[in-house]
């Protein structure tokens, strides 16, 4: 119970420093407080309500851990490193794949809710 409690603080810690520091975490909390009321007007199902809320989640939790590597690598090195700027590129494509798949959610459900499919 313990171990469950201390987990628990680090987790706010983790998502306080966050939604300080980054911009696009704060960004991705306000898509997410959006998408709770949108997504019972937009999803058919209670299933697809869900789905379309944990694609969001989805990408919110790719950026932590993209801020999570960046927030590292600039803790390793402030100097201009090549490897540094791919890794921190590859943290970045995670987070566009991720918001990328969430939209196609989105737009296929509301096709789905008007009928076209």
């Amino acid at each position: 119970m313990l171990r469950l409690w201390r987990a628990t603080i680090n987790t706010r810690n983790g998502l306080a420093f966050a939604i300080r520091s980054e911009q696009a975490v704060r960004e991705e909390l306000f898509v997410l407080a959006l998408s709770l009321p949108m997504a019972w007007l937009v999803g058919a199902t209670t299933m697809r309500r869900i789905e379309l809320i944990a694609a969001v989640v989805l990408v919110l939790v790719v950026e932590l851990l993209n801020t999570a590597i960046e927030k590292l690598a600039d803790r390793l090195t402030t100097d201009h490193d090549p490897q540094i700027g791919r890794v921190k590129d590859m943290g970045s494509a995670a987070v566009g794949v991720a918001s990328v798949t969430a939209g196609l959610f989105w737009l296929f459900s509301i096709a789905e809710r008007m009928g076209a499919i």
